[in-house]
C-alpha cells in the first residue's frame, strides 16, 4: 500500500509538472525555436569509456565527428556509475534529485531510503516524463537501441512510454543475449553476426532509413555495451591492438598515497601481474571500441545517403569513465577521481563549427535541455542542467557554469560501488574538493600545469601558502542540496542547481 500510494502521488505530481512546465519561466536559448524544420538527433552513449579512448583509438569517429563538430574538453558526469548516470541523462537531474543512486534494482517508498536500477527509476514515476516522452510529444519519432537502465530486463518486458521503436537488451552482453524488440523477445547467439554492437548498427541504420523520408524528425538513443567489462572485441577486430599498453598517467601505480583516504592507502602497489592484466584489459577494451567506431561511421554514412545529415545533430559520449591503475586502482569507476567522472563528448550538427572545441564545464544533466532547445520546446522546470546550444553556436557568454557537483552513495549489495561510503564534491576548472562520510577530505589544485593527475592532496597541508578554500566548502554545501530551477514543489528553495553551479 505504501508503494502504491507513493507511486500515485508521484504520478499526480508528474502530471502537475507537465502542466506547470508548459508555462514555467525557464532561461534557455531560443535559437532552436526558429529553426525549420526540427533537426534529427542521434545520441550515441558508450559504456564505461574513458575520455582518452576517443581520439587515440577511434579514427572513424575522429574523422566523422571530431573533425566535423565540437569537442568538449571538460565534459563530466556527476555520479560515475551506469544507472545513476543514465537516469540523469533521461531526466536532466542530479542523482540527489532523481534518488537513483545504484545499479542494483531497489525501490522503497520511504523518501529516506535511496533507490537504484530500473525499479528505482520506474518507482519514482520517471517513465512517464523524461527526454523520450518530451521529444515524442514534440513530434519526434523516437527509438532506443541497446542498453537501457540496469535491471530493466529482469523486471519487465513492457516498452516504456514515449518510445516508438524499442530494441533494448534484456541483459546487455556481447554474445548470447536477449533483446526486447517492440515487445517480442529475440535471442541472439554466438555467431559473428550476433555481435551486439553490429546488431545495433543494423537496427539504427534501418531506423534512419525508415524515418528519413517522413515529415517527422527522429531521435535515436544508441547505447552499445562496449567497452564494458568483460570487454569482448568483434572477431574482425581481435589483435588490432596487440601489446597495446594502458595509459601511464603520472598517477599510475602512485608511489606515495599517504595523503589519500584510508581505503586508497590500503591498496598495495601494482605487481607485474596486475600491470599485465590492466594492459590486457585495455587492449580488449579498445579493440571492442572498433565496432563502435564502425557504428558511428555507419550512422553518418546512412544519414548522408538519406540526405538528412545536414539537418541532424550527432552526440557521442559515455556514461562514465574507468580506472587503469591510477592511484593503484586496478579497475572500476564510481569514485570522484578524474578517471571516473571525465568522459569524451563530441557533437556534430548544422550550427556547429567543424573542428572546434570548448573548455567550458559541461555535465550529463545538459543533454535533456539541449535536446529540448533543438526541438524548440520548453524545458521542464524539474531539469537541473542547461542547454548546450549557445555553446555549440558560439553565442554563449563567457560567464558560463563555473562548478559542478560530484556525488555518490553507498550500497553494500552493489558490486560496482567499490568505495562503500557516501561522498559529495565540487569540481571547478581549477580545483576539486571532496567530502567523504567519516571525515576524510581531498583537495586538489587542477589549475593547468599544476596537479591534473591529483597526486597531491592539499587539504591537510601545513603549507601556509595553501588557502583553506572556505569558498569551495560553501559552494559545495549549496550544490549538494540544490533543487531544480523554478520547481513549483519547492518554493522555499532560494538556491537552484544552476545558481549553485554559477552562471547567469
Amino acid at each position: 500500500m505504501r508503494r502504491a500510494y507513493k507511486h500515485l502521488v508521484l504520478v499526480t505530481l508528474v502530471s502537475l509538472f507537465v502542466i506547470l512546465g508548459m508555462t514555467a519561466s525557464y532561461k534557455q536559448s531560443s535559437l532552436a525555436q526558429t529553426a525549420n524544420p526540427q533537426p534529427n538527433i542521434i545520441f550515441i552513449l558508450a559504456d564505461d569509456m574513458r575520455k582518452d579512448d576517443l581520439n587515440a583509438y577511434m579514427p572513424k569517429t575522429t574523422t566523422k565527428l571530431v573533425a566535423n563538430g565540437m569537442s568538449f574538453e571538460n565534459a563530466f558526469v556527476s555520479n560515475a556509475l551506469c544507472c545513476p548516470s543514465r537516469a540523469t541523462i533521461m531526466r536532466g537531474q542530479y542523482a540527489h534529485n532523481t534518488d537513483v543512486w545504484f545499479n542494483k534494482n531497489v525501490f522503497d517508498p520511504d523518501p529516506n531510503v535511496h533507490d537504484g536500477g530500473w525499479l528505482g527509476y520506474n518507482g519514482n514515476g520517471y517513465e512517464d516524463d523524461n527526454v523520450a516522452t518530451r521529444l515524442h510529444d514534440a513530434g519526434y519519432v523516437t527509438g532506443l537501441f541497446g542498453k537501457y537502465l540496469n535491471g530493466y530486463g529482469r523486471s519487465t518486458n513492457e516498452r516504456p512510454p514515449g518510445w516508438d521503436d524499442w530494441f533494448a537488451f534484456k541483459q546487455p552482453e556481447y554474445y548470447n543475449y536477449d533483446v526486447n524488440d517492440n515487445g517480442t523477445i529475440k535471442h541472439f547467439g554466438s555467431t559473428n553476426s550476433d555481435y551486439s554492437t553490429d546488431v545495433l548498427k543494423r537496427e539504427v541504420q534501418q531506423f534512419i532509413g525508415a524515418n528519413a523520408a517522413q515529415s517527422k524528425p527522429f531521435f535515436a538513443y544508441v547505447t552499445p555495451y562496449a567497452p564494458h567489462d568483460p570487454p569482448t572485441p568483434a572477431p574482425r577486430d581481435r589483435h588490432t591492438f596487440d601489446t597495446e599498453k594502458a595509459p601511464r598517467l603520472a598517477s599510475f601505480d602512485e608511489a606515495d598515497v599517504s595523503d589519500k583516504p584510508p581505503w586508497i592507502q590500503s591498496l598495495r602497489m601494482l605487481t607485474s601481474t596486475d600491470i599485465a592484466n590492466i594492459d590486457q584489459r585495455h587492449e580488449n577494451r579498445v579493440e571492442s571500441l572498433q565496432a563502435v567506431d564502425d557504428l558511428v561511421a555507419a550512422v553518418v554514412g546512412t544519414l548522408g545517403a538519406e540526405d538528412v545529415l545536414s539537418n541532424t545533430y550527432i552526440v557521442f559520449t559515455s556514461d562514465n569513465g574507468w580506472h587503469h591503475g591510477e592511484h593503484r586502482i586496478q579497475r572500476g569507476k564510481a569514485r570522484p577521481y578524474e578517471e571516473d567522472i571525465r568522459v569524451p563528448l563530441v557533437i556534430r550538427g548544422p550550427a556547429v563549427q567543424p573542428h572546434s572545441s570548448t573548455d567550458k564545464l559541461v555535465l550529463n544533466t545538459d543533454y535533456f535541455p539541449t535536446f529540448m532547445d533543438l526541438a524548440g520546446v520548453q524545458t521542464p522546470s524539474y531539469v537541473d542542467g542547461r542547454s548546450l546550444l549557445p555553446v555549440l553556436t558560439g553565442s554563449a557568454t563567457t560567464f558560463w557554469r563555473s562548478a559542478i557537483l560530484i556525488e555518490g552513495r553507498k550500497h553494500s549489495a552493489d558490486p560496482e560501488i567499490p568505495v562503500d561510503r557516501n561522498y559529495n564534491g565540487i569540481r571547478t576548472s581549477t580545483s576539486k574538493y571532496i567530502e567523504y562520510e567519516g571525515g576524510s577530505r581531498e583537495l586538489y589544485n587542477l589549475t593547468p600545469g599544476a596537479d591534473p593527475n591529483e597526486l597531491t592532496n592539499t587539504y591537510y597541508s601545513a603549507d601556509p601558502t595553501v588557502p583553506p578554500r572556505r569558498d569551495l566548502k560553501a559552494r559545495l554545501d549549496a550544490l549538494k542540496d540544490c533543487q531544480p530551477q523554478d520547481d513549483p514543489t519547492t518554493p522555499e528553495v532560494e538556491t537552484s542547481c544552476q545558481q549553485a553551479e554559477g552562471g547567469p
